[in-house]
């Protein structure tokens, strides 16, 4: 259990990842608020909690709309009254394509989402952890291997997840002065939908096509949790967590 009770807010929270992770915090004891764009999703996710756990509050939002995720936060605050950690998890993949032959309005789907979306969050948690008392709070950026290392046929993917380590980096140096920190997990092949087709055999640098080992997504949920409790003058800034196997190290 969390030694105090904490509020959280975790985005993509329908599926996957995101659900995952605010099933593991609501479990520690923290309040919790999934957004997401799928409210019936998003109530499935409500309807696992554990006895016992903290309080669960559905706000459906695209992250992309900046009115509907100011509401989501101000909600959040409205109901428990502060804001301890985002989980900035919310995300989409790129169609595969050469980068001559991608439409402008793909490129801009992605960016919106991955980059602008992770942007409207943070800046919502950041306003509030200011004002609140006492001030502070966690921000965790779900960024990707992709952040580091690309895949074939990824460029909006791919620029977009280093954007985020550009944002995880800003947030940690103008969230010093405020008791904000900032941390960025990059996961490699979480055991999910979105990499499902990994288990057939995907796309590799060298032209091939194999299939990837990957990892249950409750090791996700368990290292959000271990940033998520740790004290503010402690930082995990960077975290890469992996299937020991899949071709990361020395992917080219």
């Amino acid at each position: 259990m969390a030694e105090t009770s904490q509020v959280a807010l975790v985005t993509g929270a329908g599926s996957g990842i995101g659900r995952a992770v605010a099933l593991k915090l609501q479990a520690a004891g923290y309040d919790v608020t999934v957004l997401g764009r799928r409210s019936g999703e998003l109530e499935k996710t409500a309807g696992d909690a554990k006895s016992g756990g903290g309080n669960f509050l559905v706000a459906p939002a695209d992250v992309t709309d900046e009115v509907a995720v100011k509401a989501a936060f101000a909600k959040t605050r409205d109901r428990f009254g502060r804001l301890d950690l985002l989980f900035n998890n919310a995300g989409t993949f790129s169609q595969g394509a050469p980068l001559d032959e991608l439409a402008l309005a793909e490129w801009q789907r992605v960016v919106d989402v991955n980059l602008t979306g992770a942007f409207l969050c943070a800046r919502e948690a950041i306003r509030i952890m200011k004002a609140q008392d006492p001030k502070g709070g966690r921000i965790i950026n779900n960024g990707s291997i992709s952040a580091q290392v690309p895949r074939p046929l990824s460029a909006p993917y791919t620029a977009t997840k280093h954007a985020i380590t550009g944002l995880t980096k800003s947030i940690s140096l103008d969230g010093r002065a405020h008791n904000i920190a900032c941390s960025q997990i990059d996961i490699g092949n979480a055991a999910t939908d979105l990499t499902a087709k990994m288990a057939n055999g995907i796309l590799q640098a060298n032209g091939s096509v194999m299939v990837e080992p990957r990892i249950d997504v409750a090791h996700v949920a368990d290292a959000v949790l271990y940033i998520a409790n740790l004290p503010l003058d402690a930082n995990v800034q960077f975290m890469t967590l992996m299937a020991t196997t899949m071709p990361f190290v020395g992917r080219g």
